[in-house]
């Protein structure tokens, strides 16, 4: 059996190099005891799909079982990394072949393509493909069910190859489109599934120390904003809102001329100071919704760094090289208008600040997926999130495993929550004020940010009352060493919430009785009870995880299913409530 070394050797993750990792090497021997002609693994980003896929190419070529590789990615740069990883390989690609172009050098093995360019010509990449015996590998194949033309071009150009071999790592959507040489089987209800050959989640790949563990920090606040009627709202980012007022609350939020930004952008450069001590070349990102915001953002950056910023805008012709670049480099901070969501290989990010408003279960994996290719044992991974429910949710199920469904299309977004959002959004509908506050045009008018909480492995952690951005209590959160185990982390983190919360109680000690009864109530009312309810929910989720393995994210997210309500992050007390007794229950007929 061939050996071949990850992509990257000197990037390759703590304790694997030079040989296969464990999940790669089962893999490949599943692969090549079945000979199947379909084969889908589905792996957490960072885990190293693209190893893989070379190892199981050289041995079909190697064998002779294939003759001709046929890569299919889904962006330009994409096809530059996997015909660099290739050569490193020793399986020279052609990256600027174009279906139709005609014949390649003799020096080249096989072609690296995009769907968008097998979905304009699938002709020619079927005579291609039918030339020879070839391998096809389909990076992210969840981009063939984008839309119906790119999978029809798909099953068309690729029909007669010898093998395909299929990756993702990412949650597949819930849709009508069915993705090509996928297998689906019937789940539950009858409706089909997809069937996965092999798979290797986040979980798994945490526990292997083959990814970082992400430490997720969320941030709240006062937003006010004009709508195009001229009407002056006033809300607060992180708690309960409609979906039209969340949805500008987030706008307003990520507006770079407002208060917010530039304070979470602050917070997380001084994260990234702390992450540097341990991690010297240690880099961040900000994901951003729009080239005049990922501008500004980078113009507060070098102002609040003291650093050049570099933007990357998708239609630059030299943004792979500025992505090269900055990966090679130590910089400290780039700014991406999406394009570095998915795929793109830059080890050393350790830092991202999600400022965009695209919030689907598929693109926040992505993107989170940047920032979680270990090194080396012990880098934590962090990100900066608005106090928005969905993403909430999503931070704290990113280790739970998704299917592809096929059903009905249910929403715009076709994500695998619409079936409960399609609920939540008539409620919402009902509760929207008028028709005024609509997605369109509006005037972000002031935003103040504060620190909400830190989210890390399902549970929640933070302190009581109001966090000012740049106070010691953020700090508890900003200055958590860069590296850490993740049981380390945890515990830190319980520590730090305690031992604040020690010294908050003598600062009482000079009000009289009446001022403390009433402030106790305040509190007890609010933060305080809320605070309870959430860790005694957090409890019993560690305490359920401990007795059954159940990831933290999935059972909290089964709760949510069957108490209803929003994540546990912005839940009230009788939703909380309502899922500690229902985990109760489960303990009970468990042990019955």
């Amino acid at each position: 059996m061939t050996s071949l070394g990850p992509a990257w050797p000197e990037r390759a993750a703590w304790g694997t190099a030079p040989s296969l990792r464990a999940w790669q090497s089962a893999a490949l021997t599943d692969y090549l005891a079945r000979n199947p002609r379909d084969f889908l693994a589905v792996a957490t980003p960072g885990a190293g799909k693209t190893t893989f896929a070379l190892t199981v190419a050289a041995e079909l070529l190697g064998r002779r079982l294939v003759d001709r590789l046929i890569i299919v990615a889904p962006t330009e740069h994409l096809k530059l990394q996997w015909a660099e990883a290739a050569a490193r390989a020793g399986i020279p690609i052609d990256p600027t072949y174009s279906a139709g172009s005609g014949k390649i050098a003799s020096d080249y093995v096989g072609v690296a393509v995009t769907y968008a360019g097998v979905g304009v010509n699938p002709l020619a990449m079927r005579i291609r493909t039918e030339r020879f015996k070839t391998l096809v590998i389909l990076d992210e194949i969840h981009h063939a069910g984008d839309s119906l033309s790119w999978g029809e071009g798909v099953r068309e150009a690729f029909e007669p190859a010898a093998r395909r071999l299929a990756l993702t790592g990412t949650p597949f959507r819930s849709d009508i489109n069915p993705i090509p040489f996928v297998t689906y089987a019937p789940g539950e209800g009858g409706v089909p599934t997809s069937v996965a050959d092999y798979t290797y989640g986040y979980s798994e790949a945490l526990a292997d120390h083959v990814v970082r563990p992400v430490l997720f920090l969320a941030y709240s606040g006062q937003m006010s904003w004009r709508t195009r009627a001229g009407d002056e709202v006033a809300a607060s980012l992180g708690e309960p809102l409609t979906k039209d007022m969340t949805s500008q609350a987030l706008r307003t939020a990520l507006d770079p001329s407002g208060s917010w930004m530039p304070s979470v952008l602050e917070a997380a450069d001084k994260r990234l100071s702390e992450v540097r001590r341990h991690v010297p070349d240690a880099g961040g990102l900000v994901i951003a919704s729009d080239q005049d915001s990922a501008r500004a953002y980078a113009k507060l950056l070098k102002q609040i760094s003291g650093e050049s910023v570099t933007v990357v805008l998708s239609d630059e012709k030299a943004s792979s090289k500025k992505i090269s670049a900055f990966s090679e480099s130590d910089s400290r901070w780039m700014v991406a208008v999406r394009m570095v969501s998915e795929g793109v290989d830059v080890p050393r990010l350790a830092v991202g600040v999600w400022a965009t408003t695209t919030s689907t279960p598929l693109f926040f994996a992505q993107a989170v997926g940047r920032f979680v290719r270990a090194r080396k044992r012990g880098e934590i991974a962090s990100v900066f999130l608005p106090s928005v429910p969905n993403l909430l949710s999503f931070a704290a199920e990113l280790e739970a495993q998704r299917d592809h469904v096929l059903k009905r299309k249910v929403s715009e977004d076709g994500d695998i929550f619409a079936a409960e959002e399609d609920l939540m959004n008539q409620a919402n509908a009902s509760e929207s004020a008028s028709e005024e506050l609509e997605l369109g045009p509006f005037e972000a008018l002031g935003s103040e940010a504060r620190f909400d909480h830190a989210l890390y492995d399902g549970a929640q952690f933070g302190h009581e009352g109001e966090v000012h951005v740049g106070s010691d209590e953020e700090m508890d959160f900003l200055g958590i060493p860069g590296l850490l185990e993740p049981d380390q982390v945890s515990a830190l983190l319980q520590q730090r919430q305690a031992d604040r919360r020690r010294t908050r109680r003598p600062e009482a000690a000079g009000q009289s009785e009446h001022e403390r009864a009433a402030d106790t109530l305040a509190e007890v009312t609010t933060h305080e009870h809320l605070g309870l309810l959430r860790r005694e929910l957090n409890s019993l989720v560690a305490s359920w995880n401990h007795r059954t393995g159940q990831a933290h994210g999935i059972t909290h997210a089964a709760l949510r299913k069957e108490c209803g309500g929003p994540a546990a992050a912005v839940a009230n007390a009788d939703q909380l409530q309502k899922r500690i007794d229902r985990i109760r229950e489960w303990a009970v007929r468990k042990t019955s």
